[in-house]
């Protein structure tokens, strides 16, 4: 599996830091999702039961341990096949298929602990492994930007994510409105579009198809 994605407005990404203080575990987690599910009220629940049944999930521990082995500076992750959209509370995802990916730097024993430390994370979505393999896994996340990130999983997967923020994607709109009753009446008078700041669409009417076809989302 190859996946190239980019934070966009449509799509499905969570960053968030790690903080488990009885297994003295902290770093970076990132979650994709195969749909465009959730995101925006131009694409809400467009595709429920259709697509969203995949996911990539991955954990870089900057230092810590899990059942007592260190696992500084090493990286798992793992490609998820549900049975119905996740995130769809209608919905039943499980049981899900998973294969692990495994940082080859780690040992015998540091396998064993990242796979431990993945299933807990993971839950009902990590419960049937069907694989373990080794791979070279590097994944980087800047906090500076926003939470932009890259996930190498060697062959297997690459996930790239660019933040809302940059130049090329989103732009601010002027406002001089700094209190709640001020952003109301501003919202209530404005004649710039919700979207106005999104680049993409300023570019041509298929710039969203031409992404998609170029593998991104």
């Amino acid at each position: 599996m190859r996946l190239r994605l980019a934070v966009l407005a449509c799509s499905v990404i969570f960053l968030t830091s790690i903080g488990l203080y009885a297994q003295q575990i902290r770093g970076d987690y990132i979650e994709t999702r195969s749909a465009d599910v959730y995101t925006g009220q131009c694409f809400a629940n467009g595709e429920v039961n259709l697509t969203g049944k995949e996911a990539i999930l991955a954990w870089h521990v900057q230092s810590g341990s899990w059942d007592g082995v260190p696992l500084d500076g090493l990286t798992i992750a793992a490609a998820v096949r549900a049975k119905a959209t996740l995130g769809d509370p209608y919905g039943n995802p499980y049981p899900a298929q998973a294969v692990l990916l495994v940082d080859e730097q780690a040992n015998p024993q540091q396998r064993v602990a990242l796979v431990s430390f993945a299933k807990q994370m993971g839950g009902e979505l990590l419960k049937n492994v069907d694989q373990t393999l080794a791979a070279p896994m590097e994944m980087i996340v800047n906090h500076e930007r926003h939470g932009v990130a890259l996930l190498r999983a060697g062959q297997f997967a690459t996930v790239q994510t660019r933040s809302l923020g940059d130049k090329d994607i989103t732009f601010p709109v002027a406002s001089t409105a700094a209190t709640l009753v001020e952003i109301i009446a501003e919202l209530a008078s404005t004649k710039v579009a919700e979207r106005s700041g999104r680049a993409m669409d300023h570019e041509s009417e298929d710039s969203f198809e031409r992404l998609r076809s170029a593998g991104y989302m």
